[in-house]
């Protein structure tokens, strides 16, 4: 018996860690792609969860999913608003099915799930979402403002004291403006966002926002404060972009409701209304485009708090709701993501200093100071110095039109008080800069520790990771989502600094660059609600959007303005969530029409072209007509997808119709040759599919022939980044792709990055003359391409969101390892392969409930060293001397190639 006892417990702690082993459970719950959001609008949110791999080849079989107010029930399953019930299904996301959702509710949210072997989890733990308006009969407050004068500078703050006799148990804010907000209640800041509400089309969507502020409110005496920005709706600085002519232009204003609910079950709204007071702030002056000046003589302490002295405070103007859709706010905000410190300053003289951040980017800079009362302090920020060693704005102030020398470019103005350390940071403004020249009309003694920098962004989670052996490849990833970063404000940007505008053609360009780097289905859901607002009826989209105007008579075009077919399908690919590409079906199919109707040929010209090309110039209306077959064809399968079999076939047509009039004016049926054969022109027509199948090898042959006379360098523009990586290496040309992405002589990536670079640049040669901003994404396809031919990961269009991943690795002579991970709806994806003498080593992860297709090349492939057929996780679809088609169920792998 003694002997029995050892034996018995080790088999009980066997089974007990089997048991814990083979536990099914569920991670990363999100509503709406984020987590317990607070303040929706959207009557049939769509719920998300990853499953936990605890053993090879886990998926989910079945869910089942609770939603209901009581937190209790609903971790035990029961939900008093919908459930499920059994659902054999193994895809997210899954849309709430369930009754009409009321405004200002939390509900609470539960699943679990079946595996293969037919074992449930448990119930997760719940999370919540709650509800906001739900539309615009719930306001009471009134829009309110300081002045109906959109001339005046000074940004107003408003204020509004009031007393609670009852116990609180909870309290939140909706807050919607047209500009910019700050709030604060008794005398603390609410949220860390930034630059919020985000910018929309002012007269067509407005955003609002939601806060819990139940600790922020105390029993007895509170206040409530908000300062007002210009943001875009006041634009008071003069550029070429006419934002001071929109027509939406006013001085800012704003709408809030308070709810408070009280321990006892009653409620009470403290809304905008005329019991709020006025006055001017110490932000005198702002300028989303410019920059801020704040005279620190006219701060007026505790204005926030409830005890404040407001006499003196003016009373506020109602005025009207600046649009009739205020709707919720539901994306990763504007944040202060990261600070930086200086890595040198230089004093020039007693007067002037200069600091250098080391990186470029997007942000702002906070200054903390001792002085005399009144010493005027200028901040100038730029990208680059000039040779002399000072601050040059030469490369970013070209579309500035000043009217006179009160709003200098990107250069903040501090006025100090003199009875203490003066601490400013701008709060309706951001730049782009990695240099900051500081000028005093007094001397001062400054040091590193009085300038601190704020890399500032829509803090968009991120998905994606690579490495490798290369270091200036490594490099240039980084800079690459500098820039992407740089750029992201709500919406896509060209560049932080000389513009700020939502250029099209570079977002759609990006768009896998952002998607594969970071989870950001949400800024670009709210962006392509912009392009529907932004779309006049006729089909016709503008060049920027958000647009005050400009852009609908010139720089728009299939070449640019395709984002409103591109961007939904490849959220569609990469989420496989289907309803970007709903709401934008009837949109897609009015600019298909609207260029079909003007071009009836197929043939179209309009368009920018392969904008700043290194050198050669491939014709426009072949890009343009290109990106017109690329929209029918996206269109044809959205149709398809969604049932819609008569413009299925219509649009098939259509794309087919298209594709071969650019076939028949551009391509040489006997050489091969599209147009001049120009890299642009091969690879656009590989890249996007316009070869007939029979002439592929030859146009890819012509394609390499092409780059090999260009001394293996790259000779593009816009366009051609995007197809010319991607043309040689989907068709048999990897080796010759990655030694063009990995050239460090100019013209190529690798170029900027060994001359100094930590973002990606706008023009090729580092001294152009024009087209020279230091920090766009225009030229950033080489970061997916990385994913892509590197790493191998493809989504799969037949099983979106990675449901299946189709990995075609490339283990090209000049890297010894390279490493692709991203963190896909349904988990992290890991491709990661390592040069062993004559031997690849290739690790794969496929997350539980997905599983992928892998081709590989090799005489001699084995898994775990052993033969493949020895692992029942892959099924052999293809063996040949050539390629191996392996699928792989979840888990881990190491193959051995040869």
């Amino acid at each position: 018996m003694s002997r029995f006892l050892p034996v018995f417990s080790i088999f009980l702690i066997f089974l007990i860690n089997f048991q814990s082993y083979s536990q099914v459970t569920v991670k990363n719950l999100k509503c709406e792609y984020l987590e317990n959001p607070v303040g929706l609008d959207e009557t049939h949110p769509r719920f998300t969860w990853q499953m936990e791999l605890h053993k090879p080849g886990n998926y989910q079989s079945a869910y089942e999913l609770a939603v209901g107010t009581t937190e209790t029930d609903v971790a035990s399953g029961k939900g008093d608003v919908w459930q499920s019930g059994v659902v054999e299904s193994s895809v997210i996301p899954v849309v709430y099915g369930g009754k009409g959702l009321n405004p200002f509710t939390r509900y609470f949210w539960s699943v679990r799930v079946k595996d293969e072997s037919q074992q449930w989890s448990d119930w997760s733990l719940p999370h919540f979402f709650e509800t906001g308006m739900m539309g615009q009969l719930s306001w009471k407050g009134k829009w309110i403002t300081d002045t109906y004068d959109f001339n005046v500078k000074p940004a107003a703050y408003f204020r509004r004291a009031f007393k609670t006799d009852k116990t609180i148990k909870s309290a939140r804010v909706y807050i919607a403006a047209a500009g910019l907000y700050e709030l604060s209640i008794n005398g603390k800041r609410i949220g860390n966002h930034r630059l919020d509400p985000t910018y929309t089309r002012f007269d067509r969507r407005n955003l609002y926002v939601t806060y819990d502020v139940t600790e922020n409110l105390q029993q007895g005496n509170n206040a409530v404060g908000v300062l007002l920005g210009n943001g875009w709706y006041n634009h008071q600085s003069t550029a070429v972009w006419y934002f001071d002519k929109a027509p939406w232009r006013a001085r800012p204003k704003f709408c809030m409701d308070l709810h408070i609910t009280y321990s006892d079950g009653t409620e009470e709204v403290i809304a905008t209304d005329e019991r709020w007071k006025t006055s001017e702030s110490p932000v005198i002056f702002n300028s989303i485009y410019t920059a801020e000046h704040y005279d620190a003589r006219k701060e007026q302490p505790g204005w926030d708090t409830p005890n404040f002295d407001a006499k003196g405070w003016k009373n506020i103007y109602t005025t009207g709701a600046p649009s009739n859709n205020i709707v919720a706010q539901a994306l990763h905000p504007i944040r202060n993501v990261r600070e930086y410190r200086p890595v040198s300053l230089k004093k020039i003289d007693e007067y002037t200093w200069l600091y250098n951040f080391g990186q470029n980017m997007s942000g702002v800079t906070r200054m903390k100071v001792n002085g005399p009362q009144g010493t005027t302090i200028r901040l100038k920020h730029v990208e680059r110095l000039d040779s002399a060693g000072r601050a040059d704005m030469s490369n970013i102030d070209v579309h500035y039109r000043p009217t006179d020398d009160s709003d200098p470019f990107q250069t903040d103005i501090l006025i100090l008080s003199g009875k203490k350390e003066d601490d400013f940071m701008p709060r309706f403004n951001y730049k782009g800069f990695q240099y900051v020249e500081v000028t005093s009309d007094n001397p001062l003694n400054l040091s590193e520790e009085n300038l601190t920098a704020y890399f500032m962004h829509s803090d968009v989670p991120p998905v994606g990771k690579i490495n490798s052996s290369n270091n200036t490849l490594n490099k240039a990833w980084q800079a690459s989502n500098a820039s992407y970063l740089s750029n992201l404000f709500g919406y896509p940007t060209d560049c932080p600094q000389r513009e700020k505008n939502g250029w099209t053609g570079d977002a759609h360009i990006a768009i896998e660059v952002g998607l594969y780097n970071f989870d950001g289905i949400t800024v670009y859901e709210k962006w392509l609600a912009d392009h529907r607002d932004e779309q006049q009826s006729n089909g016709v989209l503008p060049a920027i959007i958000p647009s005050s105007g400009w852009g609908y008579q010139w720089a728009n075009g299939p070449d640019w303005t395709s984002t409103i077919a591109i961007i939904p399908w490849n959220i569609y690919l990469f989420y496989g969530d289907t309803r970007l590409l709903e709401l934008c079906y009837d949109n897609i199919k009015r600019y298909v029409d609207y260029i079909d109707e003007q071009y009836p040929t197929g043939i179209t010209d309009w368009g920018l072209g392969d904008w700043v090309p290194v050198k050669s110039v491939t014709p426009k209306e072949y890009t343009s007509s290109t990106y017109f077959y690329i929209d029918a064809l996206i269109l044809a399968k959205t149709a398809k997808l969604f049932g819609k079999m008569t413009d299925f076939e219509r649009y098939s047509t259509l794309a087919e119709k298209i594709k071969s009039a650019i076939n028949k004016k551009y391509l040489d049926y006997e050489t091969g040759i599209y147009g001049s054969g120009l890299q642009t022109e091969l690879s656009v027509a590989l890249h996007w599919n316009l070869v007939p199948e029979e002439l592929r090898s030859k146009v890819a042959d012509n394609l390499a022939r092409r780059v090999e006379q260009d001394n293996k360098h790259i000779d593009v523009g816009l366009l051609g980044t995007k197809t010319i990586l991607n043309a040689l290496s989907e068709n048999g040309y990897a080796q010759l792709a990655y030694e063009v992405a990995s050239q460090e002589t100019f013209p190529s990536w690798g170029w900027w990055i060994v001359n100094g670079a930590t973002t990606f640049y706008e023009n090729w040669p580092l001294d152009a003359g024009s087209d020279i901003s230091l920090n766009h994404i225009m030229f950033g396809e080489v970061n997916a391409w990385y994913y892509k031919a590197l790493g191998g990961i493809f989504p799969d269009e037949d099983q979106p969101g990675f449901k299946n991943t189709v990995l075609k690795p490339n283990f090209v002579k000049g890297l010894t390892h390279f490493e692709a991970s991203h963190e896909s709806p349904y988990g992290n994806i890991i491709s990661s392969w390592r040069r062993k003498g004559k031997t690849i080593e290739y690790e794969v992860t496929v997350p539980a409930n997905s599983t992928a297709t892998l081709y590989l090349n090799g005489k001699s492939i084995r898994e775990n060293n052993k033969p493949l057929e020895k692992n029942p996780l892959i099924e052999l679809n293809k063996s040949d001397p050539g390629m191996h088609i392996l699928r792989l169920k979840a888990g881990s792998y190491s193959f051995s190639i040869k």
